[in-house]
C-alpha cells in the first residue's frame, strides 16, 4: 500500500453504524492506491509495479502490505498525482454519478449542495465546472469563511454561502442571474436540507449520500405537493452491486481523464505515517477540519 485515506464512512464502519461491516476481525479503510509487487502465475489483469485501487469497500486500506485476488482490484493509471489516486474510488466516483444519473443536467444548469468542504463536495464543484455546471456551494460558518470561500472558487464553484446565509430573503438575488438548481446535493440532513428544497426548481431532486448532523430529513408537504420535489438516495456500495465491474472501470478511466487534464485535484490533504494512526483518527473527527488525513504507508 502507498497512501490511503480517512473517510467519513470509514469511521461509521468501525462505529459500527455503516450499510455495509465487514466480518471481525478486520482492517480499517476502504479506500486507497497500492503497488503490485508480485503477481501468481494466473493472474493476467496486473503485472508488478501497477498502480491499484479496491474494487469494492471492505478492503482494508490501512496497511502496509496484502494479498488480493485480482477480481479485488482495479488498475489505475500510475501517471496520476499520488493523492489523486489514494483519494479516487469514493468520493470522485460519488459526486460524478450523482451528477449524472439523476436529473438529464445542461451546460448552464445550477447544482445546490451542502458540505461542500467535503471531499465529495470539492470533486462536485470541479466536475461540475468541467461539465459547465453552475454551483450553489453551503457550508457552516467558521472563523476562517472567507479563506474558504476562496479556496472553493479556486476550485470552480461559483457561489459560496453559509447555512445562515442560505435563509435569508437575500437569496432570491442569486436567481436573478443564475436559474434556480435542478439537483440538490445533500451530505447533512436535518434544517441544512430542508434549505436545500426550498431552493429546488419546480419537479427537481435531492439526493441524499450522507447525514452528517445525524438528523431526519424533514420536507415539509407544500413543497412535495406544489413542487413536485423528488427525495432520492445514492451509495455508492450499491451502485457497483447494480452495475459491472467493467463499468466501474470505466467510470474510473472518466475521472482520470478530468485529472490529466487539470480539471479534477485531490481535496486537500494532509499526509501523515500510518505510526501517527491515533493522533490522525482523532483529528479526522474533530469538525471544520478541511483537510482530508491521509496514511501514507
Amino acid at each position: 500500500m502507498l497512501a490511503a485515506p480517512i473517510n467519513p464512512s470509514d469511521i461509521n464502519m468501525i462505529q459500527g453504524n455503516y450499510g455495509l461491516l465487514p466480518k471481525l476481525p478486520a482492517v480499517g479503510g476502504n479506500e486507497g492506491v497500492g503497488q503490485v509487487v508480485a503477481v501468481g502465475s494466473n493472474v493476467t489483469r496486473v503485472k508488478p509495479g501497477d498502480w491499484v485501487i479496491p474494487a469494492n469497500p471492505g478492503l482494508g486500506t490501512w496497511r502496509t502490505e496484502a494479498v488480493f485476488s485480482e477480481e479485488e482490484l482495479i488498475g489505475v493509471p500510475s501517471d496520476i498525482p499520488l493523492q489523486c489516486a489514494a483519494t479516487l474510488g469514493v468520493n470522485p466516483c460519488t459526486a460524478y454519478r450523482m451528477l449524472m444519473d439523476f436529473e438529464q443536467l445542461q451546460p448552464g444548469d445550477c447544482v445546490i449542495q451542502n458540505a461542500s468542504n467535503s471531499g465529495v463536495g470539492q470533486a462536485v464543484i470541479q466536475i461540475a465546472t468541467a461539465l459547465g455546471l453552475r454551483t450553489i456551494n453551503v457550508v457552516r460558518d467558521r472563523p476562517d469563511i472567507q479563506k474558504l470561500t476562496d479556496r472553493l472558487k479556486n476550485l470552480g464553484a461559483e457561489h459560496v454561502i453559509t447555512e445562515e446565509g442560505l435563509r435569508k430573503p437575500e437569496m432570491k438575488n442569486i436567481f436573478k442571474a443564475i436559474p434556480q438548481p435542478r439537483l440538490a446535493l445533500n451530505c447533512v440532513g436535518g434544517k441544512s436540507s430542508t434549505e436545500l428544497l426550498r431552493q429546488l426548481a419546480p419537479g427537481g431532486t435531492m439526493v441524499t449520500y450522507g447525514g452528517m448532523a445525524k438528523q431526519p430529513v424533514i420536507a415539509p408537504v407544500s413543497l412535495l405537493i406544489f413542487k413536485d420535489l423528488k427525495l432520492r438516495g445514492f451509495w455508492l456500495s450499491q451502485w457497483k452491486k447494480d452495475h459491472s465491474p467493467d463499468q466501474f472501470r470505466e467510470l474510473i478511466l472518466i475521472l482520470c481523464n478530468f485529472i490529466r487534464q487539470g480539471q479534477l485535484t485531490a481535496p486537500a490533504c494532509s499526509e501523515v505515517p500510518l505510526q501517527d494512526y491515533q493522533r490522525v483518527l482523532e483529528a479526522s473527527m474533530k469538525p471544520f477540519v478541511s483537510s482530508k488525513q491521509i496514511l501514507t504507508l
